[in-house]
């Protein structure tokens, strides 16, 4: 062997070893693939080359080319068409490659005569074939071959960290927009319980913006105003935690925010472990409960309020059907009518409890029904609500003003006779000293205006869009002797707005109230949020 065709071995090895080290520094993909197809193409004296990676579910993709304008690429796909499973560098073989590759080359024109495939294996992992091809006749020395397949060794392994950085990153890209994405607030601590991450929507629930946030300590962020949990974060990590068996740990309490306000929280403390025991991170998951705090109250409340309500009246029942039993008010004509209206009154409060009571839970359920719809007369509505009510109001006067075009709309008469209903027995509940009650109806092109106003003990500003909420009643001297559940400005509510509507209310307290309802001319009321039941 000449010593110029030694030199030109070894400095072909010198060549592979410089582009080996270079190849398994790079973590870029697409920059190691380039880099190996162009190695070996040049180490092997070739003028094309080809990279097809293996996906065990997709088969083989050309990632990389050399020498080959990229339209041509996928003329060269019968090359890896239908082969077997590849195990082991060993069984590799590729079946009719010099058939194959002459009919590349006809198809494309170029001038190949020649072509080296050789596998890349990372231990029994499969990942893909390195092409080289020759436009003349030299065929390829196995000298030509165990370069190569030196060099797929290294490529292979190169390829392999790549793929495993390029996995990692896209992990990681996962996650972060997942923790950005998600609705609760989430931190990642580190073993020194000081923020290493800070999602958008603990920023919302604490006040902290992310830059001031990382890196503090935690009790600096999560700072509370009231505690329910029998440690915090901190006082547990002190008496222990977290063990072994990395359990979660709950907190929970009214969390002070940055601007001072204060927010309910639910925070989920998850350690993440290392194999031999210690603390690597832990993930908080901060979680807004003031709803279902808010949900607490409203239970407590309705039943202190209903089991209020149910009460009276049937203690009132029991009373005077008690007294009724007695000889002494069997020969009191006079005292057995007396009682037994009012034993009508209460037993017709009861029905009418009962009745709101079903109704909210229709419309939490999905909607009110509908039972009859047709053309409404509301005038005609406000003269029987005025009529109920003459006997029990002494103390106040009943007013209707109406114009005598007011105009005739589409709903449901039950319904809306509720509805004013309801503002008529609030507009002389509350205001116990008696005045004028004026029930008033306005049209404009678009939508009638009904009104009642009162001479009444009025509302707070700050309370007149509660006093439409679910069992919530105005709390005062004057306010807290009327009977009622705080159903029925919610109902009202509920049923204006299924017909299209809306409602509001203008007061000052000590000056009395005027609740509105507005009501467009047309109703679509197929399109409305209510069921439309058959008649009893």
């Amino acid at each position: 062997m000449s010593l110029n065709f030694l030199d030109f071995r070894t400095r072909q090895r010198d060549y592979l070893l410089s582009i080996a080290q270079a190849m398994v520094s790079r973590l870029n993909l697409r920059a190691v693939l380039r880099l190996i197809i162009e190695a070996s193409v040049e180490m092997l004296q070739g003028q094309v080359g080809l990279i097809a990676l293996h996906d065990p579910k997709d088969g083989f993709s050309f990632s990389a080319s050399y020498g080959l304008p990229p339209a041509l690429v996928d003329a060269f796909e019968p090359l890896v068409m239908g082969l077997p499973p590849v195990e082991s560098p060993q069984n590799f073989d590729l079946p009719d490659m010099s058939e194959k590759l002459r009919e590349i080359a006809q198809e494309t024109g170029l001038l190949l005569r020649q072509v080296v495939a050789l596998p890349m294996f990372v231990e029994q992992d499969f990942l893909g074939v390195i092409f080289v091809f020759r436009s003349h006749s030299l065929l390829f020395s196995p000298d030509d071959r165990q370069i190569l397949r030196s060099f797929a060794d290294y490529a292979a392994i190169a390829v392999n960290n790549a793929r495993l950085y390029e996995s990692a990153v896209t992990e990681r890209r996962r996650l972060d927009a997942l923790l950005e994405a998600s609705a609760d607030g989430i931190m990642v601590l580190r073993p020194d319980l000081t923020v290493e991450r800070f999602n958008q929507a603990l920023v919302s629930l604490t006040g902290w913006p992310m830059a001031d946030a990382l890196n503090q300590a935690h009790d600096e962020v999560i700072t509370w105003a009231r505690q329910n949990s029998p440690a915090t974060l901190a006082q547990a990590v002190t008496q222990g935690w977290p063990t072994r068996e990395g359990r979660a740990l709950y907190v929970e309490g009214d969390l002070r925010r940055r601007n001072g306000s204060v927010v309910s929280v639910g925070i989920t403390y998850a350690p993440l472990m290392t194999a031999k025991g210690g603390v690597l991170n832990i993930i908080g998951i901060v979680r807004d409960i003031t709803r279902f705090r808010e949900a607490d109250v409203l239970k407590d409340r309705f039943i202190s309020v209903v089991s209020h309500e149910l009460k009276t009246p049937v203690a009132i029942i029991k009373g005077y059907a008690e007294t009724l039993s007695r000889p002494a008010a069997r020969r009191n004509a006079q005292l057995q009518e007396e009682m037994l209206g009012a034993i009508t009154e209460e037993a017709d409060r009861l029905a009418r409890l009962v009745d709101d009571l079903l109704d909210v839970s229709r419309l939490q359920a999905g909607g009110l029904p509908f039972r009859d719809v047709d053309d409404v007369d509301l005038r005609l509505i406000a003269q029987r609500v005025c009529e109920r009510y003459r006997p029990q109001a002494q103390n106040h006067t009943l007013r209707l003003d109406f114009p005598d075009d007011f105009p005739i709309i589409r709903g449901d008469p039950q319904r809306l006779e509720q509805a004013l209903d309801n503002f008529v027995s609030n507009a002389l509940k509350y205001s116990p000293r008696g005045g004028e009650v004026v029930i008033r109806g306005e049209a404009t092109p678009a939508e009638v205006v009904l009104s009642v106003s009162d001479q009444g003990v009025g509302i707070p500003l700050d309370e007149q869009e509660k006093i439409f909420e679910r069992f919530y009643r105005v709390e005062g001297p004057e306010t807290r002797a009327a009977s009622g559940a705080g159903l029925g400005l919610y109902l009202t509510r509920a049923i204006i707005k299924a017909h299209g509507g809306r409602c509001w209310v203008q007061s000052r307290p000590g000056q009395g109230s005027t609740f509105y309802a507005a009501l467009p001319r047309e109703t679509a009321l197929a399109l409305l949020p209510m069921v439309l039941l058959p008649e009893d």
